[in-house]
């Protein structure tokens, strides 16, 4: 059959082209054009492109035909710009904070003008925040398994400021400051709060890893295979892995009483819910019998 591949961009050089496959429009898949485009133009690899008809995203696996497409019609193509693999995005993102926050509390003199001893809130407030990230980047190499392999390189620095900048620069500079430093009244805490604090970190973070660990083991390695969440925290809500990460900047927001604890614990929640709310609608919309009682994010709330 033949297949044209029409551009999306009047301006386009390289397209439109037609192209020739050995078969039927219900033998040939999405993927075997997204190889015949790469292989006439290389530097268009698959995760580079965007296939549409009248605007809907043909997806791999599916067969031509599953779209209404017969020999002689033709495709919509977008270059998607160069790409990064989701996971390498992610390693760059908590590496920032990995980076920022031990240079900040170790070298006080450097950002600070001198040198002064750390309070005992400073210090659980930087092991705190040390292993959230590091729990991160092990999820990204050993536990996620990600639906989509790759987005456009430039979000990269949109994706990594949120990150770099509010959880690292802002957060670390304010909450390591010498206005905290050991001896100060607004480093003192007591032990009912700090322990407190360690309590519900404990106890969110070891929650959201677990919830994790659900979301790896639903979808098989190499596939795309998307199947309704259930056991615990899924029962309340869609994202509890959401929920509970909520939990545990909150216990980083009370401990510190930092004006940019607040602010990246505002952005981060209200980010996450948008999030939430996106998933909530689209396994509403997949699935039949998803359960209906299951709110967005938040328990018996929304």
């Amino acid at each position: 059959m033949k297949l044209t591949i029409a551009p999306r961009s009047p301006k386009s050089r390289k397209f439109p082209v037609t192209l020739e496959f050995a078969g039927s429009p219900a033998d040939v898949r999405v993927e075997d054009v997204q190889g015949a485009i790469a292989e006439k133009f290389p530097q268009l690899y698959p995760d580079r492109q965007r296939l549409t008809v009248e605007k809907v995203a043909l997806e791999t696996g599916k067969t031509l035909s599953e779209y209404g497409l017969k020999d002689g019609d033709s495709v919509t193509f977008k270059d998607l710009g160069p790409q990064i693999s989701w996971r390498t995005v992610f390693l760059i993102e908590y590496g920032g904070p990995l980076l920022i926050h031990p240079l900040i509390y170790y070298l006080p003199s450097l950002f600070y003008g001198k040198d002064f001893e750390h309070s005992q809130m400073q210090f659980v407030a930087y092991v705190m925040v040390m292993l959230h990230f590091l729990k991160r980047e092990y999820e990204t190499v050993f536990v996620h398994r990600f639906s989509h392999g790759t987005m456009p390189f430039r979000n990269v620095f949109k994706n990594s400021a949120h990150y770099h900048l509010l959880s690292g620069l802002n957060l670390a500079y304010w909450v390591y400051g010498p206005w905290n430093a050991a001896g100060t009244t607004l480093g003192e805490r007591s032990d009912f709060l700090v322990y407190g604090c360690i309590a519900l970190y404990i106890f969110a973070e070891l929650s959201n890893f677990h919830n994790h660990v659900t979301l790896r083991n639903l979808r098989p390695p190499g596939t795309r295979v998307r199947k309704i969440p259930r056991g615990y925290g899924f029962e309340w809500v869609s994202c509890p892995n959401y929920f509970f990460e909520t939990l545990v900047w909150l216990s980083v927001s009370v401990l510190t009483m930092s004006w940019a604890a607040h602010l990246f614990f505002v952005v981060a929640v209200g980010q996450m819910y948008i999030w939430a709310v996106k998933k909530h609608k689209g396994y509403r919309k997949e699935f039949t019998d998803y359960p209906r009682g299951r709110k967005a994010m938040f328990p018996f709330i929304a």
